[in-house]
């Protein structure tokens, strides 16, 4: 997939995975986009180690594991940014 693609397709699911796990307040659009191409890249790492394809362009599938992959991320990055919050 190109550059503007990645960006779309980050965007969406980042938004989306954020809406998901109630912290769209915490995030703005461009830390959605960045959500959402490291949850895609963590999705399709996650899903390969289970034998299946990763994220394989636009469609619902991998909208699915990019989804999926940026909860994964917010899971992960949810301690420390709820600690900045506190601070």
């Amino acid at each position: 997939m190109n550059i503007i693609v990645w960006i779309v397709f980050g965007a969406i699911a980042g938004w989306l995975a954020t809406i998901i796990m109630g912290e769209n307040a915490s995030f703005g659009w461009f830390a959605n986009i960045v959500i959402g191409i490291v949850g895609a890249w963590l999705g399709g790492w996650v899903a390969s180690l289970f034998g299946y394809a990763g994220v394989t362009g636009f469609n619902v599938r991998s909208f699915i594991v990019a989804i999926i992959g940026s909860i994964v991320l917010l899971l992960i990055i949810s301690p420390f940014q709820h600690r900045r919050r506190l601070t």
